[in-house]
Order: C-alpha cells, then sequence, then structure tokens
C-alpha cells in the first residue's frame, strides 16, 4: 500500500505547558497532514477524515524535538481508507551540552501512535486503481 512521511521541529509556539511539553493534539495535526497525503496520492483528492479507531500518547515531545509522522494505508473500501500512523522522535535538544545544542538520537522514539479511517466520496476519486 501507500505510505508517506513527514519530518518537523516542534518550535517554542508548540509548547503550551510546563517544562516546553507540546500539547499531544499535534501529533493528531501532524496525522492529519500525512493523511491528506496519503489521500491525494492514492484517490486525487483530499477527502475527509472520519474518526480515529485509537490514539496512544506514548513519550513526552518537548520544543525542539524533531518528529517524523508516518503514516500507510492499510485497506481500502469504495470510499474508506483505514491508515495507521506512528510520530518517531529522533533529535532533542540538549540544553546541558550549550543553548543550541541538540543529540540526534541513538534509536528514535515512538511518541504517538493511532489507527483511523478516511472517506474520499466516490465522485471525488480521480485516480483509477
Amino acid at each position: 500500500m501507500i505510505e508517506t512521511s513527514i519530518k518537523l521541529r516542534m518550535g517554542q509556539h508548540d509548547a503550551h505547558y510546563a517544562g516546553n511539553l507540546v500539547d499531544g493534539a499535534k501529533m493528531l495535526n501532524l496525522f492529519g497532514d500525512v493523511a491528506t497525503e496519503l489521500l491525494v496520492r492514492y484517490d486525487g483528492d483530499e477527502g475527509l477524515f472520519r474518526a480515529y479507531d485509537s490514539v496512544e500518547f506514548l513519550a513526552p515531545v518537548y520544543a525542539g524535538d524533531f518528529i517524523e509522522a508516518k503514516g500507510r494505508i492499510v485497506s481500502v473500501g469504495k470510499t474508506s481508507r483505514k491508515m495507521e500512523f506512528e510520530a518517531w522522535k529522533y533529535i532533542s535538544p540538549n540544553t546541558k551540552a550549550g543553548e543550541t545544542a541538540a543529540d540526534l538520537l541513538e534509536e528514535p522514539i515512538l511518541v504517538c501512535k493511532a489507527s483511523g479511517t478516511c472517506v474520499t466520496p466516490k465522485e471525488c476519486q480521480r485516480v483509477e486503481h
């Protein structure tokens, strides 16, 4: 099936809680962007996000962290597209080493995973399969 990913640095403006903690909703925002790209690639249309079946927040995300959000279509109906998503932290600031120091993590950390369903109305599907 189709897979895609986006990479983004969490900025200071993304931090909403003490200690520069980023709201988990930011990961869902990234998953929405990944879903849109998947639908454009598969159907030639942005479609609509119908519902999340499952969302798990597994590790904290802070301002300055670099996140890679990945998604894939795992099954297809007439108009529905079942998708799975993961968000991985792969770079983190290292303020102990200096104001501008950061570390490439030896192993990326899975910070969030989710699954959901998107819908592309039949009349909007422009790609033949």
